[in-house]
């Protein structure tokens, strides 16, 4: 989490495999297997492929979908590319976020541990020790992470101009126009609770209160990290991978420079809430440290308190004492749409992710799959559009912001857009997404084909196969 957030995401990579495929390939150790490829420094096992292939054809059965190319010659390629992607990136020096890796196995294995019936059932099950299981959920997790950073890397600095989206509209065929689903225009007004502050300073004193704890011996720091963090690397003691002071975000980089081993900072504020940090040890340039993280929380009374004062304002506007737009201006604590009748937009996922796009910043239509932690756009924003009409306003509910801190809102819907045929006029975003993956994916191609080129590549001969869709493989 206190790795610096990468940059928007591109399309995702086909190649990566789900997290059933990530069980099966752990396995593999255990069985008599043989290596049918190696690209670079990175070998692909013959149970690999059967394992993927597998994947992929329950995944396509599920989703009605059928191939008609062989399923191990699909697994295979896709395999292929995943060892080459991860091979450059090493070769590269992508970055990875780490704490995010870290958060995702925590999350997987605790559904892992609680479908088996606890850790000691997992481990029966895996024939393995649990931190055995973890380092291998983490290699492979890590393998896939660079693969996708490396891909990013190729096509995150591809963009297009408005002339590129033009020929692009152009050039399709009509009949293969796509078609974008519904959408919503909505407005809302947020309210934290008025306790903030006091909430803040709680959590403050909290943090005070452990930090006395840890420098007078009373409590390891590891242990209250375990208890009390709300970070990933809670699982851990706190403790993150050893990384530059540059890796995290400012705040936190800038005390952790000012410590020495073994000494615990003064809290902390980041974006991501109150920290403390204790630094380990230095190395070079390498900081290696734990940290605890906490949030400010409310009671039940305090949560309450906006919401009743949104229920109160929206049955103001239902009964014409005054407009949604001036409700928004008056009341909102959300600075970046009351001054616009409190329309939503996409400027807080974009200004969060750095990105400044006039255009995409401004664009305040949303499918039902923007509302979605990848949309930026809550899902109980949906779900009380969802039960209204246009021109109807919802009553209070709780959410929360894309910082995770807890408010009230209520929501008007102002326009449902039916389903239709993309065009220029009016779904010039869409187009412009569209026009980008496009371009994107042909300079990852290319790019692709130079790598095979100058990569080592050895694939056994009876796994060679005109099955696969880039020829180049084929050495």
């Amino acid at each position: 989490m206190i790795r610096k957030i990468m940059m928007m995401a591109s399309v995702a990579i086909a190649i990566l495999c789900s997290e059933t495929h990530t069980l099966a390939q752990e396995r593999r150790q255990v069985m008599l297997d043989k290596v049918v490829a190696v690209v670079g420094g990175s070998s692909i096992l013959h149970s690999e492929v059967m394992e993927y292939a597998q994947t992929l054809t329950q995944e396509r059965r599920q989703m009605g979908y059928t191939s008609d190319r062989d399923p191990k010659s699909e697994a295979l390629e896709a395999l292929l590319e995943q060892k080459l992607l991860y091979n450059q990136a090493l070769i590269d020096s992508v970055e990875i976020n780490s704490s995010d890796i870290v958060s995702r196995i925590e999350t997987y294995l605790q559904s892992l541990i609680t479908e088996a019936g606890g850790i000691t059932a997992l481990e029966a099950r895996e024939h393995m020790p649990i931190f055995t299981y973890r380092e291998m959920l983490r290699q492979t997790y890590e393998e896939q992470a660079y693969a996708q950073a490396m891909r990013n890397s190729v096509t995150s600095k591809v963009t297009v101009v408005p002339g590129e989206v033009e020929r692009f509209y152009n050039n399709i065929d009509k009949d293969s126009l796509p078609t974008i689903g519904e959408q919503y225009v909505y407005a809302h007004i947020t309210k934290f609770p008025a306790s903030l502050k006091e909430a803040q300073q709680r959590t403050k004193e909290r943090l005070l209160d452990m930090r006395e704890r840890i420098i007078t011996g009373q409590t390891k720091f590891s242990v209250l990290a375990r208890m009390y963090s709300l970070d990933g690397s809670a699982m851990y003691g706190g403790e993150m991978e050893p990384m530059p002071a540059a890796y995290f975000v400012r705040p936190f980089a800038e005390a952790l420079e000012k410590l020495k081993p073994g000494q615990v900072s003064e809290i902390v504020e980041t974006e991501f809430g109150f920290h403390i940090i204790e630094l380990i040890e230095k190395k070079n340039d390498l900081y290696r440290c734990r940290h605890i993280l906490l949030r400010p929380t409310f009671t039940r009374e305090e949560l309450l308190e906006p919401a009743q004062q949104l229920d109160s304002i929206a049955n103001l506007i239902r009964k014409d004492s005054i407009t949604f737009d001036e409700a928004a201006l008056r009341f909102s604590d959300d600075a970046s749409s009351k001054h616009n009748g409190g329309i939503v937009s996409n400027s807080d996922i974009l200004e969060r992710m750095g990105v400044y796009d006039g255009a995409r910043m401004t664009a305040t239509r949303f499918l039902k799959e923007d509302f979605s932690a990848q949309g930026g756009k809550s899902l109980e924003d949906y779900a009380a559009l969802s039960r209204l009409k246009v021109g109807e306003i919802s009553d209070s509910f709780q959410t929360t912001d894309l910082m995770g801190n807890q408010m009230s809102k209520i929501v008007k819907l102002v326009e449902i857009i039916p389903a239709h045929t993309a065009s220029l006029k009016d779904d010039y975003i869409r187009l412009e997404e569209i026009a980008l993956a496009q371009k994107q994916e042909q300079i990852y191609r290319k790019w692709l084909n130079e790598k095979i080129a100058s990569m080592y590549v050895y694939i056994e001969p009876e796994y060679r196969t005109s099955d696969f869709e880039n020829k180049n493989w084929i050495k």
